[in-house]
């Protein structure tokens, strides 16, 4: 399948890009993270387990379990801070 992903904030910045479209077998948002993880050092070091990442399919905020399909966007956010 076929998902659009989009890097927001410092993940953005660490990746260099804000999207990218992927061909992609993961059927969950943890398989999806994993591929990234060995796509780049700079994907490893920005979405590496145990960093806090929110994610979202379809602009819905999901846990890891959030099943993916074929052309949903994707999105992986740094914690933020506010006032």
């Amino acid at each position: 399948m076929n998902v659009t992903i989009k890097y927001f904030a410092s993940i953005r910045e660490a990746i260099g890009q804000g999207s990218e479209s992927r061909e992609t077998s993961a059927l969950t948002l943890a398989g999806l993270r994993d591929e990234l993880l060995a796509a780049s050092p700079q994907h490893a070091a920005s979405l590496a387990r145990g960093r806090a990442v929110r994610m979202a399919v379809n602009q819905v905020m999901r846990d890891e379990t959030a099943l993916l399909a074929d052309g949903c966007e994707v999105a992986f956010f740094p914690p933020v801070t506010g006032g």
